[in-house]
Formats: structure tokens, C-alpha cells, sequence
């Protein structure tokens, strides 16, 4: 029960939701438990009726008329409260779980990208959705049950006491032999719920990057050999469940029996104690195998509520294990910071922690505000590193970065990312309107704020190409466009922001050198006063910056204009005479 101790402060938040809960299972509870006393009580009459010590024969009838009455009234006032106490403790279990699936979703957003690389989406919305799941039935039903269970069980042995204790005494022997084996199976459930919640998250994981990746799927026809993995990833799942549920399916048997002896114990024992004259009345008889039944259910539910729990615990635990980690970015200081847009890097040199590969040694440069900085090197020189410390998405091992003179790690986190416009090289774009998506970078932007984003990344013209326009449903992360078309509305979610810092990471790979320079045309006049970073594979995007700088392995190798590398040699020029040989500078 220690991970779960975690929702401990839900509980006190609804606590009078919960309070009053248990009043009224309380409530419901003891009007069902009159059932039994009027039916011993008729059963008593009638049995002196028969006796003949009591021979009215109306007033037998008007007394079981009045009893039947009282039953049926205290049946309809407890399946009222019954309905009431559902309301109440099922209603808290769904607040519990809309805010812990909140909480986790915050401590998502919070974690370090690190965080992303090293977990897999499917087991992150397996917890987030199964492992929830589990844990509102053990603040919702389970809870339910408990309370209803224990104050049944309390009042019910009250009853019986007072009626008859050595009676009593002999009808609960087997619920020792019970929690014994309650403890036992507990114990297994635990063990093997955690397995099938690992095994779900397998399943997830798989079915998740199977659908996003399906386009690759298709293109190497491996349709056949991924439903095979799939087959045998359920199948091992499945079998994961059914050791669970066979470890489960003990319990109901085992109640059933356990019942059906105490009812063997009322009669046995109940008629050798009214015979000798221990009992005053038969009716007792009939009270006690009323009760035993009434404990049924109940009894029957510990079995179910101890696996509910069991399962829980092990869901809490993996969601735990989240909730615990702390983010490696944090936001040192909370006080909103004013960003200008000069960045300097100071002899930087940063390492990917979860790969322990240098991305950057010893990088050193400044650009000013205002000023466009290309970047420009092979695949993995580091060029997107620069972009992603800027962001902060890492901290990096030596070194200082710093906007407008302050270190970076110095500055308000929020307001250091809400100054910058980024667009990546793998436009990511939602299943949501090719609206709502260039809005993502300005919620409160105007229609007209839309459409010149748009303009201004040259996309205008197919957005107004298709049927519905700018409220076409994009499906799952864009796959309905073209390579171009996503890189050019990212684009437009960029500009539309009008960050004082707009990072571009090689965007315009996917678009042709026409509409390539059509769209710097356009970036240079919004990028004016703004500080702009372009990284890219080509001369044609890097030519009109301010400054540029060449990586390999990690260091400048190369930095100057566009004039003066290209009377350099080296790799700048290189690049030069190989593209104006292709015509991709125009």
C-alpha cells in the first residue's frame, strides 16, 4: 500500500465527498439489515401460530402484512441510498483520475527531452490511460465495496451477537481460514499484475509505432512479418492475463465454499442449540441464514477488492516512477525575463547524455540582434545542437551561452521559448485544421494574420487548393501533405508568433530553389530586427545571412560572408561550385 499512499492527498481534497459517502452507505446498510429481523419475527409467529399460542388468526395475518410492508419500504429506502452512495463514492473515484491524469500529463510536460528519448510514446500512454484506469477502481469501486463490506460486516455481527454469541461464535470460524487465503493470493495477483501492466505497455508501444510508421510498413511490404511480431508480442500478453485470471478465479469458488459451510454451521449447530433450549426461537435460525447470505456478496467482493487493490498498487508504482523523476532543465529563475535577441556562445562544448556522443567542442560566435546567422556542415557536424541549446533543451557540460549578456540558464525558461520561433527540419504538424496548426505559434492570431503566414511561406496557393481550405483536417502528424507543404506551414507557425529569435533547422529541404527563394525573399524583409539562425544544407538559404559559420565534428572550421568564404577554399566553396554546377543557387 506504500505507492498508493501517493493519492492520499486526492482523498483529503474530496474528503467530504468521501465523508459523506460512507454516511450514506452506512445508512443504506442498515435498512437492509431489516430485512432479517422481520423475517424472523414473522417466522416466529408463524411458528407460534402453529404451536397454537397464539390463535388469532387476523392478527397473524395483519402482523406478517404489516412485516411485509416494513420490508419492502426498507428495500426501496436502501436501493435509494444504495443509488446515492454510488453517485457519491463512484463521482469522487472520477475526480481522483481526471486529476491524476492531469498531474502526469503536467509532469510530462515538465520533464527534459532526455526524458522522451529514453521512453517509448506507447509506454507513455500506457500509464497515463491503463495504469490510471486501474487506479480509479481502487479509489471507486474498491472503496465502495470496502466500506460497504465492513459496515455490513460490523453491524450484521452486532446483530447476530446479541442474538445468539456462541451461534455467532461458530458461523465466522471460516473467515480466519479466509484472510489467510486472502493473504496468500494477494501476494500472487501483486506479482503478476505488474507483469500484465509491463506486458500492456509492450503491447502499446509496438501498436503505437506501428501506425505511425505504417507508410514504411506498406513501402517495404513487411505487413505479413509485422502482424507476425504482433501475433507473438498478444500472445505472450494474453498469457500474461491469464495467469493473472487464474490466480483470480480462486477466490469466487472459494467464497462460495467458505458460505455454504457457515450456512451448514447455522443449521447443524442452530438446530442442536434450539432443540436443547439455547435458542429462544426458530426465527433465530432463519435470522442467521439471512445474514450469512447477506454476507455473501460482500464476502464474495474482498477477493475482488484485494485484486483491485493488488492491481493498482502496481499501476501506482509505474506511474510513480514517472511522477518522481525530476526534469534536468529547470527553470531557475521566476521572474519574467525581457529577451532582446544577442546571442553569444563562449567556448561551449556539449555531450548528448543518453548517447555520450560530443556534439559541440570549443564553439564559439556572436550574433547581434537583428543579425541572420547561417550554419551550414554534413550530417551530424552539429548544426541542429546549436539550435536545440539555444532553447535550452539541454544544458550543456562547458562553456557559456548568453542572451543579451545574461547566461542563459539565468533566464526565465518561459519567457526565453515564448522569444523564439522554431521550426525543425521534421515538421511536426497536429490532427487538427491547417488553421488551428499555423495558429499553434498564435492563439489569438486574426484570420488575416493567418493567410499573410501563409503568404509569406508561399503556401497560400495550395492551402486554397484544397476543398475546405484552411479548415482541411490534417491527419496524424501532417501525412496527408506533402513533405513541402509541412515544412512550409510549420513555417508559417513560426512567423506568425513574430519572436524576437527565429530558428530555422535546414526547413526548406523538401521545397525546389523557386519556391526556396520566394520564401527567404519573404523571410528577410519579416526577419528584419529579429535575430535569425538558418541551418542548412544549402549555399542558396546561407548566402544573405549576416554571418556564417561552418561545422565538422563538432567545431568551426569555416566563419565569415558569403564573399569571403567563397574566395576561401574549403568546404563553403566547395559546396558553392557543386550547387551552381547543379543550379541549385539561383
Amino acid at each position: 500500500m506504500k505507492e498508493l499512499q501517493h493519492l492520499n492527498k486526492y482523498f483529503y481534497k474530496y474528503r467530504y465527498k468521501l465523508l459523506s459517502g460512507i454516511v450514506i452507505t452506512i445508512i443504506a446498510r442498515i435498512f437492509l439489515l431489516f430485512t432479517p429481523e422481520l423475517i424472523g419475527t414473522s417466522v416466529d409467529i408463524l411458528d407460534e401460530y402453529r404451536k397454537g399460542l397464539v390463535t388469532d388468526i387476523s392478527f397473524v395475518k395483519s402482523e406478517l402484512l404489516k412485516n411485509i410492508l416494513y420490508i419492502v419500504g426498507a428495500a426501496i429506502i436502501g436501493g435509494i441510498f444504495t443509488f446515492l452512495m454510488r453517485q457519491t463514492l463512484i463521482n469522487v473515484s472520477r475526480y481522483v483520475e481526471y486529476d491524476l491524469k492531469n498531474e502526469v500529463y503536467q509532469q510530462y510536460q515538465r520533464l527534459s527531452l532526455s526524458f522522451y528519448k529514453s521512453n517509448r510514446t506507447g509506454d507513455l500512454m500506457s500509464r497515463i490511460s491503463e495504469d490510471v484506469g486501474k487506479v480509479r477502481e481502487y479509489v471507486g469501486p474498491a472503496l465502495m465495496y470496502s466500506i460497504n463490506t465492513l459496515t455490513l460486516f460490523v453491524i450484521a455481527l452486532f446483530l447476530m451477537f446479541r442474538e445468539a454469541p456462541t451461534l455467532t461464535l461458530y458461523t465466522i470460524i471460516p473467515l480466519p481460514i479466509l484472510s489467510y487465503f486472502i493473504y496468500v493470493l494477494s501476494r500472487k495477483i501483486h506479482k503478476k499484475s505488474t507483469i500484465v501492466q509491463v506486458w500492456l505497455s509492450k503491447l502499446s508501444t509496438f501498436t503505437q509505432e506501428s501506425f505511425s510508421g505504417i507508410s514504411v510498413i506498406k513501402s517495404y511490404s513487411i505487413e505479413d512479418q509485422t502482424n507476425h511480431d504482433f501475433d507473438v508480442l498478444s500472445a505472450e500478453s494474453r498469457q500474461k492475463n491469464i495467469d493473472l485470471v487464474k490466480v483470480q478465479a480462486l477466490f469466487f469458488p472459494m467464497m462460495i465454499f467458505l458460505i455454504g459451510l457457515s450456512n451448514i454451521i447455522v443449521i447443524y449447530i442452530g438446530g442442536l442449540q434450539y432443540i436443547s433450549g439455547e435458542i429462544a426461537s426458530i426465527g433465530v435460525i432463519a435470522k442467521f441464514i439471512i445474514y450469512v447470505n447477506l454476507l455473501t456478496w460482500p464476502v464474495a467482493t474482498v477477493g475482488w477488492v484485494t485484486s483491485v487493490v493488488q492491481q493498482a498498487e502496481a499501476s501506482q508504482k509505474r506511474i510513480n516512477e514517472f511522477l518522481k523523476q525530476e526534469p534536468e532543465i529547470k527553470n531557475k529563475v521566476e521572474q519574467p525575463s525581457i529577451i532582446e535577441g544577442t546571442i553569444e556562445f563562449k567556448n561551449v562544448s556539449f555531450t548528448y547524455p543518453d548517447t555520450n556522443i560530443q556534439a559541440l567542442k570549443d564553439v564559439s560566435f556572436k550574433l547581434n540582434k537583428g543579425e541572420t546567422l547561417a550554419i551550414l556542415g554534413h550530417t551530424g557536424s552539429g548544426k541542429s545542437t546549436v539550435l536545440d541549446l539555444i532553447g535550452r533543451l539541454y544544458d550543456i557540460d562547458k562553456g557559456t551561452i548568453t542572451i543579451d549578456g545574461t547566461a542563459i540558464d539565468q533566464l526565465n525558461l518561459n519567457s526565453l521559448r515564448d522569444s523564439i520561433g522554431y521550426v525543425p527540419q521534421d515538421a511536426f504538424l497536429f490532427s487538427d485544421s491547417i488553421k488551428n496548426n499555423i495558429m499553434f505559434g498564435k492563439e489569438n492570431a486574426t484570420e488575416e494574420e493567418v493567410i499573410a503566414a501563409a503568404k509569406n511561406a508561399d503556401v497560400h496557393k495550395n492551402i486554397k487548393g484544397f476543398s475546405k481550405g484552411y479548415d482541411t483536417v490534417l491527419g496524424e502528424r501532417g501525412i496527408t501533405l506533402s513533405g513541402g507543404q509541412k515544412q512550409r506551414i510549420s513555417i508559417a507557425r513560426a512567423i506568425i508568433k513574430s519572436p524576437q529569435i527565429l530558428l530555422f533547422d535546414d526547413c526548406l529541404s523538401a521545397v525546389d530553389t523557386e519556391t526556396e527563394e520566394k520564401i527567404l525573399k519573404n523571410l528577410f524583409k519579416l526577419t528584419e530586427g529579429k535575430t535569425t539562425i538558418i541551418v542548412s544544407h544549402r549555399v542558396s538559404s546561407a548566402k544573405n545571412a549576416d554571418k556564417i559559420i561552418v561545422l565538422k565534428d563538432g567545431q568551426i572550421v569555416q566563419n565569415g560572408t558569403h564573399e569571403t568564404l567563397i574566395d576561401s577554399d574549403g568546404y563553403y566553396k566547395e559546396l558553392y561550385l557543386n550547387q551552381l554546377t547543379s543550379k541549385e543557387i539561383p
